[in-house]
């Protein structure tokens, strides 16, 4: 199948939008989780 130069670009373009959406999806769980995960790490430091 022959593709064009326009929908290779298409393509590149959605696969940069995933990846984006996927790093904000990776930010926001860090930082919903992180002051919990912190703590957890804290916790067991403490007790070793």
């Amino acid at each position: 199948m022959m593709f064009s130069l326009k929908e290779k670009g298409q393509g590149l373009v959605e696969y940069a939008l995933i990846l984006v959406f996927i790093a904000i999806l990776v930010i926001v769980a860090v930082g919903l989780l992180g002051t919990t995960v912190n703590g957890i790490f804290g916790t067991i430091n403490t007790s070793l």
